[in-house]
């Protein structure tokens, strides 16, 4: 009997072994629990973060501000160099414009003063030929002829004026013309004749005037050929000996 309430004094008095009472808590709301927890966590972080560097005098705000404003600042330079681009573009080309139209206006110009120049010399050519007693002695003049080469190579111009006067004066001369051009080729000397024999007479060395006749034309040679002198015979139309004939010399 003694034993037994040794025992149940062991089991329920003081000596007994304690009992602990949990609530039950499901695990899903745990897993709540730390999820919670854990973006609170993360939101303190960033809120630190950010605070530290507003504190520092950095603002992100402001930066995206300004870095918008800068970009655009960027598009106006932009769209005003392009502007100004075009504007110096235009600006290039009606200076090109003009100075091509100078250029030409001067090459007209200086046409203008050759072609004055040429009439004051003829002018006082003939007035000088008119006046004076030898005028008669000859009925038909060669003025005025130069051959010069051209451009090209083996092409050469020839200027001259032809004058009718004496008992001639007033009456139409009707003929052609010919140049014996002499030169050299391969160490050989030779004399061809302008336009050549045996083909339609070209229309430019054909004649026909009552007072004067200015001519102005050109002659191909080969350009391999030098040309040494250059004769001019002026035939009347049914002759066969020339009635005017006139030589010159190149270098």
């Amino acid at each position: 009997m003694a034993g037994r309430l040794s025992k149940l004094r062991q089991r329920f008095g003081i000596a007994a072994p304690k009992v602990s009472v949990r609530t039950h808590v499901p695990w899903y709301l745990r897993w709540f629990g730390l999820a919670a927890l854990l973006v609170l966590s993360v939101a303190f972080a960033i809120w630190t973060w950010d605070a530290g560097r507003r504190f520092a005098g950095f603002d992100r705000s402001e930066v995206e501000q300004e870095l918008a404003a800068a970009r655009g600042e960027l598009v106006k330079l932009r769209e005003e160099l392009e502007r100004l681009r075009a504007l110096a573009n235009a600006a290039d080309s009606k200076v090109a414009i003009e100075r091509t139209a100078q250029q030409k206006l001067a090459q007209q110009i200086r046409g203008f003063e050759q072609e004055n120049a040429r009439l004051r010399e003829e002018l006082a050519l003939f007035e000088s030929m008119l006046s004076s007693e030898t005028a008669t002695a000859a009925p038909l003049s060669i003025l005025r002829f130069k051959v010069e080469p051209d451009v090209l190579p083996g092409e050469f111009r020839y200027r001259l004026l032809l004058l009718a006067s004496g008992p001639r004066r007033g009456r139409e001369f009707q003929g052609r013309m010919e140049l014996a051009v002499g030169l050299t080729e391969g160490g050989r000397s030779a004399i061809i004749t302008v336009p050549g024999q045996g083909g339609a007479e070209d229309s430019a060395f054909r004649l026909s005037f009552k007072h004067f006749q200015r001519i102005d034309g050109s002659f191909r040679v080969s350009p391999k050929a030098k040309v040494d002198s250059v004769q001019l015979r002026v035939y009347e139309s049914g002759s066969v000996e020339p009635k005017a004939t006139q030589s010159v010399t190149l270098g």
